[in-house]
Order: C-alpha cells, then sequence, then structure tokens
C-alpha cells in the first residue's frame, strides 16, 4: 500500500516537473522586454528571493527523501545522488522563467530598478545576513510566548468558556470529544 501512495506521490512531482520544462512560458500573458527581464532576474537575484526559490527545491526534495527513507529503510547510496540531481539547474531556472512575468505584471521598470538599488546597499547586504538568526532567534522568543500564555490553565479555561458561550457543543453534536 505504502508503495502505491509513493508512486502516486511521485508522479504529481513528475506532472509539475514536466508541465515546467514543457510549458516554461505558460504564465506569460504577453512577452516581457528582454531588459526588463534582465532587471527582474537581477532583482531577484540581489534580494535574495531567488535563494529562496532554490529552498523549495530543496523543500520538494527534502519531502519525498523522508517519505523514500520510510517506505524503504535500505537505499543505495548512487539512488540518492540520482534523487538529489532530478531538480537542475535546467528546472531552476524553468521556475525562474515563471516567476518573471508575475513580477513583469505588477512592477514597472522603474520600481525594479529602485528595489536593485536598495537591495545592492550594504545595510541591506548586513541586514540579510543577520536575518537569519534574528529570525531563529525570534521564532524561539515566539516558541516561548506560545508557552507562556497560550499553554496555560487560564488560556485553556478562556477557551472552554468561549466554546461554552458560543455553544459549539450544541451546534457540534457529536463531533466533539468523541460524543
Amino acid at each position: 500500500m505504502k508503495f502505491f501512495e509513493l508512486r502516486k506521490r511521485i508522479g504529481c512531482l513528475w506532472t509539475v516537473l514536466l508541465l515546467i520544462l514543457i510549458f516554461p512560458g505558460w504564465t506569460h500573458a504577453a512577452e516581457v522586454n528582454p531588459e526588463k527581464v534582465k532587471s527582474i532576474k537581477r532583482l531577484l537575484q540581489v534580494s535574495g528571493i531567488e535563494e529562496q526559490l532554490s529552498y523549495m527545491k530543496d523543500g520538494v526534495l527534502n519531502s519525498y527523501s523522508q517519505m523514500i527513507s520510510a517506505s524503504y529503510p535500505k537505499v543505495p547510496d548512487a539512488f540518492w545522488t540520482e534523487f538529489n540531481s532530478l531538480i537542475g539547474e535546467r528546472e531552476m531556472q524553468a521556475l525562474v522563467d515563471m516567476v518573471v512575468p508575475v513580477y513583469d505584471k505588477h512592477m514597472s521598470q522603474e520600481v525594479i530598478n529602485n528595489l536593485i538599488v536598495m537591495f545592492e546597499n550594504p545595510f541591506w547586504k548586513e541586514w540579510m545576513q543577520k536575518m537569519p538568526v534574528i529570525s531563529r532567534e525570534a521564532g524561539i522568543a515566539g516558541q516561548h510566548w506560545i508557552q507562556k500564555h497560550a499553554q496555560t490553565d487560564d488560556f485553556k479555561k478562556k477557551i472552554d468558556l468561549l466554546v461554552e458561550k458560543h455553544e459549539l457543543e450544541k451546534l457540534n453534536p457529536g463531533d466533539a470529544n468523541g460524543k
């Protein structure tokens, strides 16, 4: 059973990748000015968005590698070598080519140029270098806040009072608490 589920999910991935490869311009409503395309690609690079697109690739591969590992505990290294090359430069370029028309549609050349100048500013570069650490530490602070506030008995009592006040158990007979 798990083999067929895995095969179905991998089939979906291949379908998406094939669509990207076969129809790389499927989001184009009209041809984009070549100079604007160049500017948009530069913007994607200097803003860090291009790197974020790479994280999408990693996310897809990581999800599938977890499914494969769960379904097949014994996987040779040669499989993983081939697996990690399933989404390469060509597929990533196809993704960028799909993103460019979105930027073209919503941004003027002037806005793109101004954003490039902003993102090339040393201040922005420093901010981008520090942002992952800041995000991680802020995320930890958020987890502590959740533990401190949202998981307290007082908060749970407030939720119970809201459920009672709005008669959620009457509105949902047989759904709550296994009734």
